[in-house]
């Protein structure tokens, strides 16, 4: 008697499910993409885009290619626009290293549009649920040893949801304008924006930022890095309602991470990991909200520029800043500049060497608003903090000092200092 072969229900489900599956993909090549490095594929994207739209949304995929884009591109609602990375790449010392191209491998974008325009359209648009991954943006004519020239953002993020996945932005003078959208999510992103690397604001729904670090990867030449370093702003934030950073980097520019007041408001969040190296100044507050910034685990050195500072609090702050279990180093003049009416506190925070010049300054220097000290260890026999006459309100207690307290006490105004531990004999 013959047997009849039965095929496993899973399976079945499975094989069903394919032809769905495939539906869902598009490929731009099949819409005449050549990714050859010098035939604008700015339609033929566009089309797949707008296909994948059509259909409901799916998944428009680059294969590797070199993709010349003489024009822009926008991801239509719940639409992803994917290269071959899962990981986002390296091609650091392209010129110096001899070490992989933009174009040797992967998917890049090489993008033209707009040089010189700083206000035109951004490159790559991504709107509700949309997505870009795993993708390599390259401005071919941007020179490594001269000031560069400038162009709009690379990747604006609209709508709800917009997300950035395991991308390098290897040289865009603007990177990411995260502004004018809800939740949404920057993750595993590497590159060395120019002037710009991430801008948010008029968030009113969380914003989530993991896992990116900018590096001068692209180049280190004297006059483009000199630039660099008196005009870039790695992090920006203006209005942002509960921000979520972890685990950020950047080296080599004039502010690290900036807290603004736009015409939206001001910016409260939650910030565990932050790293800025070799910044003229590593954090910048002109304003937050009065419910906080809270840093926490954060790592600052500074040792460039007319005045190194990792800290600098504005004389506009009115509202509240917290940095936790962070440390400061590099040899800078000083570890924070405070001024205005808000509050300003450390704690179980190190500082090393600051006054590098020996020429007296304080680690921390505050002019005005609350100053709080509690249970940090100040590395130096240096002077350790000074309150200007202008300061409400401090509490500096519970402190570990090389030497002795050096306080300086200027403040007309309520100040509590208390069980500090300095060395004996001096």
């Amino acid at each position: 008697m013959k047997t009849q072969t039965r095929i496993p229900a899973l399976v079945a489900l499975l094989l069903s499910s394919l032809p769905c599956a495939a539906a869902d993909l598009w490929n731009v090549r099949d819409f005449g993409a050549k990714g050859d490095g010098s035939t604008d594929d700015t339609a033929a994207f566009q089309q797949a885009l707008d296909a994948a739209a059509k259909a409901g949304g799916g998944t428009v995929s680059a294969p590797r290619g070199n993709y010349l884009f003489a024009g822009h591109l926008n991801v239509p609602t719940a639409v992803t626009l994917r290269g071959v990375w899962e990981s986002v790449p390296a091609h650091n010392g392209l010129r110096d290293r001899g070490l992989p191209k933009p174009t040797d491998d992967g998917t890049t974008f090489l993008v033209t549009e707009n040089a010189g325009k700083e206000g035109g359209l951004p490159f790559i648009t991504l709107n509700h649920n949309s997505t870009l991954k795993g993708v390599a943006l390259y401005y071919p004519n941007q020179k490594a040893d001269d000031i560069p020239v400038p162009y709009p953002w690379a990747v604006a993020l609209r709508g709800k949801n917009p997300a950035v996945l395991a991308v390098e932005l290897l040289n865009p003078y603007n990177g990411i304008d995260a502004t004018q959208n809800e939740r949404h999510l920057v993750r595993d992103v590497h590159g060395q924006p120019l002037r710009r690397g991430i801008l948010v604001d008029r968030i009113f729904d969380i914003g989530r930022i993991e896992n990116v670090h900018f590096n001068p990867w692209w180049s280190t030449r004297p006059k483009l890095f000199q630039w660099q370093m008196e005009n870039g702003e790695a992090f920006v934030f203006g209005r942002s309602d509960w921000q979520y950073v972890l685990n950020t980097f950047c080296f080599g520019y004039k502010i690290g991470y900036r807290f603004i007041k736009s015409e939206s408001g001001v910016c409260n969040g939650n910030f565990l990991g932050l790293g800025a190296d070799d910044c003229h100044t590593s954090l910048v507050v002109d304003e937050s909200a009065p419910f906080g910034l809270l840093i926490t685990n954060g790592e600052f050195v500074s040792f460039h520029g007319p005045d190194p500072t990792m800290v600098e609090v504005m004389g506009t702050h009115t509202g509240a800043v917290r940095f936790v279990n962070c440390a400061f180093w590099g040899p800078c003049h000083q570890i924070a500049k405070i001024d205005g009416r808000g509050t300003v506190g450390f704690s179980d925070c190190t500082f090393v060497q600051w006054d590098s010049k020996r020429e007296g300054r304080h680690a921390i220097r505050a002019n005005g608003g609350t100053l709080l000290v509690r249970g940090c260890e100040f590395r130096e026999a240096k002077p350790q903090i000074h309150l200007a006459e202008g300061v409400r309100r401090a509490v500096i207690t519970d402190n570990v000092f090389n030497g002795a307290a050096r306080i300086a006490n200027l403040s007309t105004g309520s100040v509590q200092i208390a069980n500090n531990a300095g060395d004996k004999g001096h």
